[in-house]
């Protein structure tokens, strides 16, 4: 599929063209080349985003990775940094956002991200997080409170009541 076809892609999925959303996109690029990686139509392409930016949607469309598949996956550093692991074959990397020109406009600032390669403006270095395991699935449980079904790793023990998280009342004598 060519480039033009891609980024039209993530485009629309997004609503808009940004640098946001070219970051991601070049991010995905540079870890299909640095991995091998194609579209994942299961959980064998893992993302780890340390942010949750406009981004994260071109590695969606590209990848195949998502929330709900259990593959994209947030560690909230407020950085422009990706890990990105192909389960396979174990290999991973991190791409790291390198510096930009300071004080550009939005506009010289979408055009400098496009008109760049990957390996312009990703740092490589080894990924930092170990891959996590394959999603679970949990059993659900009523909370005997709400009434509403939880998934049962976030159910806690009250007394003789099983709990939401929303409705357990945690015990710490040291907040006020």
């Amino acid at each position: 599929m060519c480039k033009q076809s891609q980024w039209d892609r993530c485009v629309a999925f997004h609503g808009h063209e940004c640098g946001g959303l070219t970051i991601g996109y070049k991010a995905a690029l540079y870890a299909i080349d640095l991995l091998g990686l194609t579209f994942s139509q299961d959980e064998n392409v893992v993302c780890i985003s340390e942010n949750d930016a406009c981004g994260v949607d071109a590695i969606q469309v590209l990848l195949g990775c998502s929330v709900g598949k259990g593959n994209l996956l947030f560690h909230m550093r407020g950085k422009q940094a990706f890990s990105f692991y192909e389960r396979n074959s174990g290999k991973a990397v991190r791409l790291v956002l390198k510096p930009t020109p300071a004080e550009m406009s939005r506009e010289d600032s979408f055009k400098y991200l496009q008109e760049r390669e990957p390996s312009e403006l990703f740092e490589v270095k080894e990924a930092k997080i170990q891959l996590p395991e394959r999603a679970r699935l949990f059993n659900s449980y009523v909370c005997d409170c709400c009434g509403e079904k939880t998934g049962e790793n976030w159910i806690r023990l009250q007394g003789d009541k099983k709990l939401c998280l929303d409705c357990f009342v945690e015990y710490d004598r040291f907040k006020v």
